[in-house]
């Protein structure tokens, strides 16, 4: 391990003691597993409603989005996202002060507002390369950063450019070098912004540019992910490899976290959640 722990806010995770859990707070009217906060009602009522039915069953950290990532969702310019979850953040802060709260975006404009409204964590589904000020904004806030791996197919033209039109899709030489090598690719771009390795948190990007083999393989080698010596944040949550594993919409596959398996018995029965751990 490059860290035993890692201090954010005023909670202490010590790497290899439990399964932390993240609960998903999507401020958008397209989320895909149909539970965007704007879809219907008061968006900060709703937010906070959620949010506290989260902390009441233990989750470790509220992670606001956005930017919807399913297949075909539109883009959204950094007004608009920040005019989405800088409010929520808000409420959050004032009514659970003592919350951990990641902000899931890839644009430092949004980071860095994210932030100075009451943020701890960047949680970032292009890892840094996306847009190139980003790793600086989680420097100059010293905030802990999770590095995505991500073969999608970006909507937004700025991004592929940024990306170096790097995009490759779901064909792999071999899966989990492939993975671990890109994602390395932006630990040394953290690095070099100089984010410390305590600070560095790793996705394999469970449904992002990956086949459903591919998931299912990830999840059953994500010790060789761990190997690398950063804990690692697993989001299997409602995604469509569970669908296709076990026949099921998106709005009953939490059904898959209530079955005991290697990947999913640790997680909190909730709406949406991630897990993140060093086991």
């Amino acid at each position: 391990m490059k860290s035993p722990s890692l201090q954010i806010g005023n909670q202490l995770f010590n790497w290899g003691a439990r399964t932390y859990v993240m609960g998903i707070l999507n401020i958008t009217p397209d989320s895909f597993s149909g539970d965007g906060l704007m879809s219907s009602g008061d968006i900060l009522e709703q937010a906070v409603r959620q949010a506290g039915y989260f902390l009441r069953h233990h989750v470790d950290i509220l992670d606001v989005g956005g930017e919807s990532t399913r297949p075909g969702s539109q883009i959204v310019s950094a007004d608009e996202e920040l005019t989405r979850v800088i409010p929520v953040i808000q409420a959050l802060r004032k009514n659970f002060p003592d919350a951990i709260i990641s902000i899931d975006t890839y644009k430092a404009k949004v980071a860095e507002e994210g932030f100075k409204a009451g943020a701890h964590i960047l949680n970032d589904v292009w890892a840094l390369r996306a847009d190139p000020e980003l790793a600086s904004v989680a420097k100059k806030f010293n905030v802990p950063v999770i590095l995505m791996h991500n073969r999608s197919n970006p909507a937004s033209v700025e991004v592929r450019e940024n990306l170096g039109n790097a995009y490759s899709g779901s064909e792999y030489e071999d899966l989990i070098e492939d993975v671990k090598c890109e994602l390395l690719t932006s630990v040394d771009i953290a690095k070099k912004a100089g984010i410390e390795e305590s600070h560095i948190v790793l996705d394999p990007g469970i449904g992002f540019g990956k086949k459903r083999e591919h998931n299912l393989e990830l999840i059953n080698r994500l010790g060789e992910v761990r190997a690398l010596g950063y804990p690692v944040l697993l989001g299997p949550s409602r995604k469509s490899f569970i669908g296709f594993t076990l026949d099921l919409p998106a709005d009953e596959r939490v059904e898959a976290r209530r079955r005991p398996s290697r990947w999913a018995s640790r997680a909190a029965r909730t709406s949406s959640a991630c897990m993140m751990s060093k086991r």
